[in-house]
């Protein structure tokens, strides 16, 4: 092999290389913004624009996260949603990050927050709800507050597979009268549940996409709790009266890499017919 065919060929692998590094890059810090529109005859006069974003795992977007503060901040939200996992760990680093991003989404529109699983891995879910709810987040745990002219309901993750806490608590009742009932919970496999519960949206994360999504077929790879080839990754999905909106998520969690399958941020218009 000559000189010039060598040096062609050590060009050719660091451009492929680059190439495979560059795709990969994209996958996982190029954010797009997917836009859903859900009309309904409970839907407040106006209309509802509410940002979902789900499964943060302390990851940046951005010095500070300001690609995706700035995302957010253009689409000009009534509300932002959280669906879970902020962080990955109870490290230092994923608390900070987590808590500075929730910090700047609540100046664009009141923040509302619930857990995930990764929040509950370890004993200090108590400690950092505190500090969201410091920062300005309301964090709806089994809970229910009126906002925008609906009912706004939020499910803790460990109690997801206990059946009596998604059907609205008598206390709640007040509240939900006439008014579209909005669910935020972290995990979209209990869609039936959801659906059972009384509700007419829930906003669901979780699944990330399946991580890795084939090309040209709509299908994730795989999802905790789903296994391979999940049927709830993304989009909207109905069961009953009631539709259910999955995020594809920000952040990675066990598995690193995402691949055909960009952070997304969610754009949920809710508006009678």
């Amino acid at each position: 092999m000559s000189s010039l065919e060598i040096i062609l060929l050590v060009c050719g692998i660091v451009s492929g290389l680059a190439i495979i590094w560059l795709f990969c890059r994209l996958s996982n810090k190029w954010l797009c913004v997917t836009r859903y529109d859900l009309p309904h005859d409970k839907a407040p006069e106006g209309g509802l624009d509410i940002i979902h974003l789900s499964d943060l795992h302390a990851a940046v977007f951005g010095r500070n996260n300001k690609k995706l503060i700035q995302k957010v901040a253009v689409l000009k939200p009534d509300i932002i949603v959280m669906t879970g996992d902020l962080i990955h760990l109870y490290r230092q680093r994923d608390i900070s990050r987590a808590l500075a991003c929730m910090k700047e989404l609540n100046k664009i529109a009141p923040l509302y927050v619930v857990s995930g699983n990764h929040e509950m891995r370890k004993k200090r879910w108590r400690e950092f709800r505190q500090m969201l709810k410091e920062g300005g987040a309301r964090v709806l745990e089994n809970e229910v507050e009126e906002v925008c002219s609906v009912a706004l309901c939020g499910v803790n993750c460990a109690m997801l597979k206990t059946p009596k806490v998604f059907g609205v608590s008598e206390e709640a009742e007040n509240v939900c009268a006439g008014k579209m009932k909005i669910l935020l919970a972290h995990k979209p496999e209990y869609i039936d549940r959801y659906a059972m519960a009384g509700y007419d949206i829930a906003l669901c994360g979780h699944a990330h996409g399946g991580q890795w999504r084939l090309p040209f077929t709509g299908l994730g790879f795989y999802s905790p709790g789903q296994g391979l080839f999940p049927k709830y990754t993304t989009g909207v999905h109905t069961c009953g009266n009631m539709r259910e909106v999955i995020s594809r998520g920000l952040g990675n969690s066990e598995c690193p890499l995402r691949l055909f399958n960009r952070p997304e941020i969610v754009l949920v218009h809710i508006a009678r017919p």
